[in-house]
């Protein structure tokens, strides 16, 4: 089993002693959607896979509190974001802007020595950083970001 994995089972455990309920039904989901695409592949995931399990889930709370927000449904939105705070715990920290400013930029120097320029090298770069920071970073920031330097 892996660390992470192992990490999740122990948080369920406590939420569980705590009586934390809204915790543990987020900790539950999680753990359930690592099994179904563990089921899915017939196989035992890495916590890199793992990682990316939750920056989906993440990524679709963000998106869900955007829509109850507009809708004006605060007391969802305040649930999304309570559960978005729990997948977090188990995201790797956070990089630094100077981090990821300078994954970025020896992502475009490796890109631009290539040869490779205009729309392809967006995808090149995306790719590269998305294996430098993947769980560290938010991807459609990143993505703004090297538009910005390539433009």
């Amino acid at each position: 089993m892996s660390d992470l994995k192992l990490r999740l089972a122990n948080s369920v455990k406590d939420a569980m002693r705590a009586k934390a309920s809204e915790r543990l039904s987020t900790l539950r989901f999680l753990q359930a959607a690592i099994k179904q695409r563990e089921v899915d592949e017939r196989k035992e995931l890495s916590d890199a896979e793992v990682v990316a399990i939750i920056e989906k889930q993440v990524k679709q709370r963000r998106e869900s509190i955007a829509a109850f927000e507009q809708a004006g449904r605060t007391e969802t939105a305040a649930q999304e974001t309570a559960e978005m705070a729990v997948l977090k715990e188990f995201l790797p920290q956070a990089a630094s802007e100077a981090d990821i400013a300078a994954a970025i930029d020896a992502a475009l120097a490796e890109v631009q020595a290539q040869g490779i320029t205009g729309a392809p090298a967006m995808g090149k770069v995306m790719a590269i950083l998305k294996q430098a920071l993947a769980g560290r970073a938010d991807m459609s920031a990143l993505s703004a970001l090297v538009k910005a330097k390539l433009g």
